[in-house]
């Protein structure tokens, strides 16, 4: 027999080889991707789905054009996050992240290798932009021991004949976050190191249209996956037995039947464990009439990172009138600092002209107003006046971007915070808010 399971075994065999974001119809690919629970809820949701070729396309361009721009002769990738931007391929992303095993070169005439775990070099061919799979990247004291400066100047030296091949001998290389024996073996080879988060943070921040339809799924599916969460909190906090751990598991569960892939934090408290914020959450059972606030800080369908934040009041109760003005500045906060998003305004700008909070709650805000957001967070943040340094971000902001805005509404001394959030797109005109998870009735006074 010629045919095989593979071949045969479809997600869905009304839709012939491939689904509508161009991804292989196939129950047993390589390919990490949304799962047929996500892709019913976006048909009800009238959306429209992102052509991840065309995604693809747009990013390498990205890459390539930002390695011309600043004349390198390419751009050297170990963080996993910058791996997956060039390649949309995965590995192991979390144990990567500690354990550098993976590498991308993307060479200024656009070719592109990949190191991979020697295993597990199949996981990026699907992607034909990626001309090699290599190994031998691996440049951590676990995996080489006393030998890794062997490991480091093999790998190193394939980089320079890369280059000399591919990047016009131009010894100009951009590097993101690269081990000391791989540091210093590529200058060994006559390279000129430079940061590479300036490139492709900036790259990375201006989203093309399949990423942005990109996002718009993983954010259906992210609130989807926290309205499941809180309604288990309201029907479980009241029966005196369920933890912040029990509330958190159901975001995660819900992510990942939807192709979701992991969650960068575990913040969500409960009660006086909301002030100060970033307590994570942990085994405290839940009392009814508390508050109970959560920051996402998702990544999704798509890889793409969905960060929003809610707080809600579970209880038979009304919360107290200090809680509900909290939540009423917090709202006001974030809404009226919204309006100053639109093209060509200066990031700086954003900082000076804020909305400003009440004294009481001014000493713990957050530690940020406004940050982006794609595949995590991602370049720019916006500082509070107080905390901006003038220079770090002088630039403008451009249609494509997509930012967070923040609030954290906590009173000194105080036994609760308001924690508040929403993912917003900047348009050609302005801005769209892409989140459209409803704030507590409760909570607003209602």
């Amino acid at each position: 027999m010629n045919e095989h399971y593979r071949d045969t075994r479809k997600i869905d065999p009304t839709r012939g080889a491939t689904l509508a974001d161009g991804s292989p119809n196939d129950n047993d690919r390589v390919e990490v991707g949304p799962t047929q629970l996500a892709f019913r809820e976006w048909e009800v949701a009238g959306l429209t789905l992102p052509n991840l070729t065309a995604m693809r396309s747009f990013r390498h361009k990205r890459l390539v054009g930002a390695v011309n721009a600043r004349g390198y002769g390419g751009i050297l990738m170990f963080d996993p996050l910058n791996i997956r931007y060039a390649t949309d391929s995965t590995n192991m992303q979390l144990w990567n992240t500690h354990n550098a095993f993976r590498a991308c070169l993307v060479c200024a005439d656009g070719y592109m290798v990949v190191w991979d775990y020697k295993n597990a070099m199949f996981l990026s061919k699907f992607n034909q932009l990626v001309n090699e799979q290599r190994s031998g990247a691996d440049l951590f004291y676990f995996d080489r021991g006393d030998k890794i400066d062997i490991a480091a100047d093999e790998f190193s030296n394939q980089v320079r004949a890369l280059i000399a091949e591919h990047g016009g001998a131009n010894t100009r290389l951009g590097v993101d976050k690269v081990m000391i024996h791989g540091l210093r073996a590529l200058e060994a080879q006559g390279f000129d190191v430079i940061p590479g988060e300036e490139l492709t943070e900036k790259a990375r921040s201006i989203k093309g249209p399949d990423e942005i339809l990109a996002m718009r799924c993983a954010s259906v599916s992210c609130e989807i996956a926290c309205a499941e969460m809180e309604k288990a909190a309201r029907n479980g906090v009241p029966q005196g037995n369920m933890s912040e751990d029990d509330i958190w598991a159901v975001l995660h569960a819900e992510n990942i039947r939807r192709g979701g892939e992991w969650i960068e934090t575990r913040l969500l408290s409960s009660g006086p464990r909301t002030n100060p914020w970033f307590q994570e959450c942990g085994p405290r059972i839940v009392q009814n009439n508390e508050i109970v606030a959560f920051d996402t800080d998702l990544v999704g369908a798509y890889g793409i990172c969905i960060d929003i934040s809610r707080t809600w009041w579970i209880g038979d109760e009304k919360p107290r009138v200090d809680m509900i003005e909290a939540m009423k500045v917090g709202v006001e906060h974030i809404e009226t600092n919204m309006q100053m998003l639109k093209p060509g305004v200066n990031i700086q700008d954003l900082s000076r002209n804020c909305h400003p909070l009440p004294a009481q709650y001014q000493n713990l805000k957050y530690g940020c107003m406004m940050h982006g957001v794609g595949l995590c967070d991602e370049w720019p943040l916006v500082a509070y006046p107080n905390q901006m340094v003038d220079g770090a971000f002088d630039y403008e902001l451009q249609a494509g971007m997509t930012l967070c805005v923040e609030a954290l509404i906590s009173p000194e001394g105080g036994d609760f915070s308001i924690k508040l959030e929403d993912q917003v797109l900047i348009t050609e005109d302005g801005f769209e808010n892409l989140t459209k998870y409803p704030h507590d009735p409760v909570l607003m006074g209602h």
